[in-house]
């Protein structure tokens, strides 16, 4: 696919969106990557790191490998996801805390919209993908309300953390940062990404690389010859994760530093909440647009 300056420029601004949703627990980077029509191609990119590509690499043929791997679009998508990770950590982390309610309530609109744009991707609807569609929606309702584990700091822990994380980070509605959450390390690794630990960032993004690779290669098959079922079960993965971006929450307990929360009515910012995610749905349906516009 030829592509030019703007291309790329537009598929750092999606990296950009990528990297933003990863940093909240709750919003996956694979949703924005479904939105904005580059899912297909992140997931057969990642899948050309193979025995290959690594020959091409270690032979010297470098120009051919990062032919192989598409790498102006890798490097473009990973550009507009370092940018947004490292620049908006701090500013997440802060709205968070700050203005909880109208964070998640934007987040709440993107991935309802992102729920309904999923499934019209479905070609038919039958018992098999309705199943995989509840499914999926029961797994990802079951992680949100899962209580988070106190865990080990060791090297082996981390290098584990970071493949675990980065499967869920590229699947819609299964949010990476919250699997960091249920594994006790999700404050750990924002505390290294801040602080700019080398040490623990080298060994977290060594074990997101192995379990990305490997996983791909899973997701890639399934989405060949199993897209109908497979859209479905991540059309639900989203529509379970909602419970966790319910804007209005009540802390009941604290485990390991964690706070438990529980949904609960609208009791605050309800006008400016519904603004927020009406303006997330439309962001999604514009998004949606532009992206199927751009690809015709």
């Amino acid at each position: 696919m030829k592509r030019n300056f703007k291309d790329y420029a537009l598929i750092t601004l999606k990296g950009i969106g990528m990297g933003a949703a990863d940093v909240v627990p709750g919003v996956s980077g694979g949703t924005i990557a479904f939105i904005v029509g580059i899912y297909d191609e992140l997931i057969e990119t990642i899948k050309s790191f193979n025995l290959k590509s690594a020959r091409l690499f270690f032979t010297g043929h470098w120009a051919q490998f990062w032919r192989s791997v598409n790498g102006n679009f890798l490097f473009s998508l990973l550009l507009g996801i370092g940018i947004s990770i490292f620049s908006l950590a701090k500013v997440i982390t802060w709205l968070l805390t700050d203005y909880p309610v109208l964070v998640w309530a934007f987040f709440f609109g993107l991935v309802l919209a992102s729920t309904w744009f999923v499934g019209k991707d479905i070609k038919e609807w039958n018992w098999k993908t309705i199943l995989f569609f509840i499914v999926g929606a029961v797994i990802a309702f079951y992680i949100t309300v899962a209580t988070p584990a106190e865990t080990s700091t060791h090297p082996l822990f981390i290098f584990l953390c970071g493949a675990i994380a980065i499967c869920a980070m590229i699947l819609p509605g299964i949010s990476g940062s919250f699997i960091l959450v249920l594994l006790g390390k999700y404050f750990y690794i924002m505390e290294a990404v801040k602080t700019l630990d080398l040490s623990i960032l080298l060994l977290f993004a060594a074990g997101a690389f192995i379990g990305i690779t490997s996983f791909s290669h899973l997701l890639s098959y399934a989405l060949r010859h199993f897209r109908n079922i497979t859209l479905a079960t991540l059309t639900g993965f989203m529509l379970g994760s909602l419970n966790k971006v319910w804007p209005w929450k009540e802390v009941t307990d604290n485990i390991h530093g964690m706070p438990i929360e529980v949904n609960i009515l609208p009791d605050t910012y309800i006008i400016e909440a519904v603004l927020l995610m009406v303006s997330g749905f439309l962001l999604v349906y514009f998004l949606e647009k532009l992206s199927a516009k751009t690809a015709k």
